[in-house]
C-alpha cells in the first residue's frame, strides 16, 4: 500500500469536501469582517468571541493535524507510553481554569496582546520582554512547518507526487486566510473542522473496530504485537516508563498555553468566564484525543505496516474504508492543519510585530502601520514554514519542535507567576530564562534529541522530560536570585501587581 497511484475517488470526494468547508469558512470571515484598521482587530478578532468561538478556535489550535497523524503513530510504536498525550490533556484544564482567566483580565485592561507585552508592563524590562519573543518566534517555526507535514502526509497518500505542489497551495491559501481577515477566518472554519474531525473519528471507532471484531480483538492482537516486538513496549506502562511518562505530561501542561497560539485564542475570547466555561467545556476533546490515540492499536490489530510513521493512519483508513469516506477523512485532516498554522502565523506575526519591530526599532508606528506589517510578517512566517518542509528532511522538524517545547517552558516563571504577588526581580528571571534555555538545548544535543535525559542519583536512575529538568534550573535561579537581591536591599524593578478587572 502507498501513495504512488493517483486515487481519483478520494481526491473528487476530498476537493468537494475541502473547498465546501474553506469556502464557506472564507467567505463567513470575508463578509463578518469590516476593514481591519489594528493590530487587536486582526491578531485578536477585537477580543470578542463568545464561549462558542473560543471553544472550537482554542480546540482547533490544541488539537492540530499532527495529533491526528502522530500520536496514534507513537502508540503503534510503544504502545502505553503513547497515551501520555492524553494525560498532559487532563492535567492542563485545571491549570488553563486557574491561570487563563486571570491572565486575559490583565491583558484586557492594559491591551496587551502577546506574552511578551504583559511581560514588559509588568517587569518594565525590555530584555526580559525581548528574550520571552524570541523565544516564542523561535518555537513556532517548526511548529507551523509540522501542520505541513501533515498535509504533505496526505497528498502523497492521495497519489499526488511528492506533495511540494500541494503545499506550496496550502501555504498560498494559508497566506490569503490570515492576510485579510486574520484571526476571523479560522475561527470560521474552526467549526467545520470539529465537525469533520469528530465525524471522522466516531466513525473510525465504531466501523473500524467491527471490522476487525471487536475491541477485545484490537487488544489482544496490539497486546500480542508488543510481546514479539519486547523493549518497552505493552498495552501497560513499564516501571522504568513511568516517571517519564508522568514528567512528559507534566511540562507538556505546563507548557502548553505559554505558545503563542494557545494564548492568541484565549486573549481573543469576550471576558474571563468566557474562558472558565471553555476549561470545562474543552475537555469534550481530550475524550476525542484518547479515541485518536486508540487508532494505534487498531492499525496493529489490522496488520498495517509503514516504513514511515506518518503514514500508518492513512494506511489504515485507505484499508478500512471506503474510498468516497477516505477523501472525506484526508479533508478532514487537511482542515485540521489549515486551521492551526493559521492561528500559529498570526500569534507570531503579532509577537514580530509588537515585541521586535515596534519595541526595539519603531516604538512610534501607527496603529494602521502596526496591522499591515503583521500581515506581512504573517506571510513571512509561513513561508519559513514552507521553506522549513520543502528543504529540510521532515525529521528535523520534528526534531526542533521538540526543542522548541523545552525552550517555550522557560518563559513559564516570567508569565505566570508575573500574575501574582511574588517580588521576583527581572535580571534574576532572565538568569534564570537563559539557564534553562542552555541547559535544555546542551541536554537535548548530548541524548541526540531525544525528549529525557537520564539522572544518576543515590545509585538510582531517574528519566525525566528536559523541559522540567531546565525549569527547575530556571526556577532555582529566579527565585533564589531574587531573595538574595530583596535580602540586599535591592527593590524589585517590577510595577504593581496589576489587578485584574
Amino acid at each position: 500500500m502507498s501513495g504512488g497511484s493517483i486515487r481519483w475517488t478520494e481526491i473528487i470526494v476530498f476537493l468537494i469536501s475541502f473547498v465546501s468547508v474553506t469556502g464557506i469558512g472564507f467567505v463567513s470571515a470575508y463578509r463578518s469582517s469590516t476593514k481591519v484598521k489594528s493590530l487587536g482587530e486582526w491578531g485578536l478578532g477585537g477580543r470578542q468571541f463568545g464561549i462558542l468561538f473560543t471553544l472550537v478556535l482554542v480546540g482547533g489550535d490544541f488539537y492540530t493535524a499532527y495529533t491526528v497523524i502522530a500520536v496514534p503513530a507513537l502508540v503503534y510504536a510503544v504502545g502505553a507510553y503513547g497515551f501520555f498525550a492524553l494525560a498532559f490533556t487532563i492535567i492542563v484544564y485545571p491549570f488553563f481554569y486557574a491561570v487563563m482567566p486571570r491572565l486575559w483580565s490583565v491583558c484586557k485592561k492594559h491591551d496587551y496582546m502577546t506574552a511578551a507585552d504583559f511581560v514588559q508592563g509588568r517587569y518594565g524590562s525590555l530584555w526580559l520582554a525581548s528574550a520571552v519573543a524570541l523565544t516564542s518566534l523561535l518555537s513556532m517555526i517548526p511548529y507551523i512547518a509540522l501542520q505541513l507535514v501533515g498535509i504533505k502526509v496526505i497528498m502523497e497518500n492521495l497519489g499526488l507526487g511528492q506533495g511540494d505542489y500541494s503545499l506550496i497551495f496550502a501555504f498560498l491559501l494559508l497566506a490569503v486566510y490570515t492576510y485579510h481577515s486574520g484571526l476571523k477566518a479560522p475561527a470560521m472554519l474552526s467549526f467545520g473542522k470539529a465537525i469533520m474531525i469528530f465525524i471522522m473519528i466516531i466513525a473510525a471507532v465504531i466501523w473500524i473496530p467491527f471490522k476487525l471484531g471487536g475491541y477485545g480483538a484490537i487488544f489482544t492482537a496490539a497486546d500480542n504485537f508488543f510481546a514479539a516486538k519486547g523493549g518497552n513496549t505493552g498495552l501497560t506502562l513499564h516501571s522504568a516508563q513511568m516517571l517519564p511518562y508522568a514528567s512528559l505530561a507534566l511540562g507538556s501542561a505546563l507548557a502548553g498555553f505559554m505558545y503563542p497560539h494557545a494564548l492568541t485564542g484565549v486573549l481573543s475570547a469576550s471576558g474571563a468566564d468566557t474562558i472558565r466555561w471553555n476549561a470545562m467545556l474543552l475537555p469534550v476533546f481530550t475524550i476525542l484525543l484518547g479515541l485518536i490515540a486508540m487508532l494505534g492499536y487498531m492499525a496493529i490489530a489490522a496488520g498495517i505496516h509503514a516504513t514511515d510513521s506518518n503514514d500508518i493512519v492513512p494506511f489504515l483508513f485507505m484499508r478500512m474504508f471506503p474510498e468516497w469516506f477516505v477523501g472525506f477523512c484526508f479533508a478532514a485532516i487537511v482542515v485540521g492543519a489549515l486551521v492551526p498554522a493559521a492561528i500559529m502565523a498570526i500569534g507570531t506575526a503579532t509577537l514580530f510585530t509588537r515585541n521586535i519591530w515596534k519595541a526595539l526599532f519603531h516604538p512610534d508606528i501607527t496603529p494602521s502601520t502596526e496591522s499591515k506589517l503583521a500581515k506581512r510578517a504573517s506571510v513571512v512566517v509561513l513561508f519559513a514554514s514552507l521553506c522549513f518542509v520543502i528543504f529540510l528532511p521532515t525529521e528535523y522538524a520534528i526534531d526542533l519542535q521538540l526543542i522548541g517545547g523545552i525552550c517555550i517552558l522557560q518563559i513559564f516563571p516570567s508569565v505566570v507567576f508575573g500574575l501574582y504577588r511574588h517580588r521576583l526581580h527581572a535580571s534574576a528571571l532572565l538568569t534564570g530564562w537563559l539557564a534553562g534555555m542552555t541547559l535544555g538545548a546542551w541536554l537535548t544535543i548530548l541524548t541526540g534529541l531525544k525528549p529525557t535525559y537520564t539522572l544518576h542519583i543515590s545509585g538510582g536512575s531517574y528519566s525525566i522530560f528536559i523541559a522540567i529538568i531546565a525549569l527547575a534550573v530556571n526556577l532555582a535561579l529566579s527565585f533564589g536570585g531574587s531573595a538574595i537581591l530583596n535580602l540586599l536591599g535591592r527593590q524589585p524593578t517590577t510595577n504593581a501587581v496589576m489587578q485584574p478587572e
